[in-house]
């Protein structure tokens, strides 16, 4: 099941009903924003003890039309990477530290 940003913010205002839900949705909006105008400067984004979202740039290349078998030319492009925190790895396999 993925989570999607209304159900985070559910989740918030559960655990912090003492915050109004705009302010809530402000919150989660400022942080969201920052962390994708970080990436789109190139920077690294690092949350400890979740992990690290940084971008990888993708070489041009020639591929092909899998249904037509024709080449293709697919530009460069920058894609973003994702590496989890050790403490997060440990939590998803139940290791105990």
């Amino acid at each position: 099941m993925a989570i999607v940003k209304s159900k985070l913010l559910k989740q918030l205002s559960e655990n912090y009903p003492n915050f109004l839900k705009k302010d809530l949705e402000k919150f989660t909006n400022i942080i969201l924003n920052e962390i994708k105008r970080a990436l789109i400067r190139g920077d690294r984004v690092e949350l400890r003890g979740f992990g690290v979202f940084s971008t990888n740039i993708q070489r041009a290349r020639i591929s092909r039309n899998p249904k037509t078998g024709e080449k293709v030319n697919t530009p460069e492009k920058k894609t973003i990477h994702f590496k989890m925190s050790k403490d997060l790895f440990k939590k998803l396999n139940n290791e105990e530290e």
